[in-house]
């Protein structure tokens, strides 16, 4: 494979992988709206774009396995091929979780509707621009956007132990409502795993871009130097 079929390779893998991301953005946007609206249609969409998402990572994978194996690629190359598979991975679950919410809003279909102490929409919006925007760092390769999401996902993780707070003491109160609340709480615990998803796409893209693996927001010379220090003959005669 020359040079420029490899390089337009790259391009078509990363094209379609911006494809499923499309179709996992819209499964979250449909899912809570199907949460709002208690649209039974809305949940049946979701669930047929389920398949194209299955589907879709099925061939991406198989394409960038393809890549790794004929071309052997080096470097930024690599890494970006990496990054691709990792980043399919997360897009699935979002589909996944999306599927997760609409189980959730079939289930209280038949149930009352309550006005429950919780936003889940907002959560939803918060999440769902997570994903935008560590998607838009892919596109752009722009490192700094994607540490940028790193630090959105605190937000959404203080509104999910609001939400079980909030909710755990409505069902302790309530129990009539205590269904509805368990539901609800079941779709926060859902966006919290979304927004865990987009950080790891930033990660990825952080990876791809720097070189820098910075999972558990630590870089690889923070933790080596972590790993001198806690090595080191002071840190033992502290620890002893």
């Amino acid at each position: 494979m020359t040079r420029i079929r490899f390089q337009q390779s790259l391009e078509d893998l990363k094209e379609n992988l911006l494809v499923m991301a499309g179709l996992a953005e819209q499964a979250i946007q449909r899912a809570i709206e199907a949460y709002r609206t208690r649209d039974l249609s809305i949940c049946d969409l979701v669930k047929r774009s389920e398949l194209a998402i299955n589907r879709m990572e099925r061939d991406i994978d198989q394409a960038a396995l393809d890549l790794l194996a004929m071309e052997q690629p080096m470097a930024k190359d690599l890494r970006f091929i990496l990054a691709v598979i990792k980043i399919n991975a997360d897009l699935e679950r979002v589909g996944d979780a999306a599927n997760s919410i609409i189980d959730r809003v079939c289930n209280m279909d038949q149930m009352p509707l309550v006005e429950l102490p919780v936003d889940i929409p907002r959560m939803a919006r918060l999440a769902s621009d997570m994903v935008r925007k560590s998607l838009q760092s892919f596109i752009e390769a722009d490192a700094e956007m994607a540490r940028s999401v790193l630090t959105m996902d605190d937000a959404v993780d203080a509104m999910n132990r609001s939400a079980y707070k909030t909710l755990t003491q409505v069902m302790e109160e309530n129990s009539s409502i205590a269904p509805q609340a368990l539901n609800a709480l079941m779709i926060s615990r859902s966006l919290e795993r979304v927004a865990d998803h987009a950080t790891n796409i930033a990660e990825d893209v952080i990876f791809w871009v720097q070189g820098d693996d910075v999972r558990h927001h630590k870089s690889v010379p923070q933790a080596k130097q972590q790993a001198k220090t806690e090595a080191s003959p002071a840190a033992k005669d502290s620890v002893s």
